[in-house]
């Protein structure tokens, strides 16, 4: 099916729709506004981030006005299917649990999983093989624990309450790397007690420990717009869009 195509549906549920604008159907796009930088409020109250420069570009590619609805996370699934609006782009994981109650596109982003070291480390090779020997840190009762449990048998796997604990203890050499989320590791290598390390390499991708990513939510009858979303999605990776707003917040990869 082309996007032409599927528009075209989309179009066709909005026109019966009271939120249909003269001009351009209306898709009415809920976060939470409290999950800086991918989604937060600035000082009038409007909302601001990755997530919302994403889906406007995402609605340019549909050819549909968005509007924004600030919405309580805790009642974010129950307030899309009562339709208070259309669609969900707040950093929503997407789970097998909430697959029970709603729809979810493709993945937006991921956050990498990544590994840190010092600056004399080698890069690339963060390998069982690799490692073996070596302390690695990170957070207990995460995913990142049950991966390292798991796959680095013959490293020393040290659990720490929080990951800055364990990137202090690299940085003063008790550790020989920290193992964690990428964006929380890059804050870390941009205070003075960072600049011991670097990253070394991020793990591969595997939905078995770190899931399949963040998705729009959707209600699930509403097939034509999550396929409208998926092509759309493609559209922005492909053109450059998707990195240009990405780089305005990451200086990594989050695909």
């Amino acid at each position: 099916m082309t996007l032409r195509r599927v528009l075209a549906i989309v179009f066709a549920i909005w026109a019966v729709c009271p939120t249909v604008a003269q001009e351009r159907p209306v898709v009415r796009i809920a976060t939470e506004g409290g999950f800086p930088p991918f989604n937060y409020v600035d000082a009038h109250n409007q909302p601001q981030g990755f997530e919302i420069d994403l889906a406007k570009a995402l609605c340019d590619v549909m050819a549909v006005t968005c509007t924004f609805v600030l919405q309580d996370w805790d009642g974010m699934i129950d307030a899309l299917l009562a339709k208070r609006f259309d669609a969900i782009m707040s950093s929503m994981t997407i789970t097998d649990e909430r697959r029970r109650r709603i729809a979810f596109s493709k993945p937006y982003y991921r956050m990498p999983a990544a590994f840190v070291g010092p600056k004399d480390a080698p890069l690339g090779d963060v390998s069982p093989a690799a490692l073996q020997g070596k302390t690695v840190g990170t957070t207990e009762h995460s995913e990142y624990a049950a991966y390292l449990e798991d796959l680095y048998k013959r490293s020393e796997i040290k659990l720490y309450a929080k990951l800055e604990d364990a990137a202090l203890d690299l940085a003063t050499g008790r550790i020989d790397f920290v193992f964690g989320g990428k964006l929380e590791l890059s804050k870390f290598l941009e205070t003075p007690q960072g600049s011991c390390c670097r990253f070394i390499a991020d793990a591969p991708q595997d939905p078995t420990y770190f899931g399949e990513g963040v998705g729009v939510g959707l209600r699930k009858e509403d097939k034509a717009l999550k396929e409208a979303f998926n092509r759309a999605i493609d559209h922005v990776i492909a053109d450059g869009t998707y990195d240009r707003i990405r780089s305005k917040y990451f200086s990594f990869d989050i695909r």
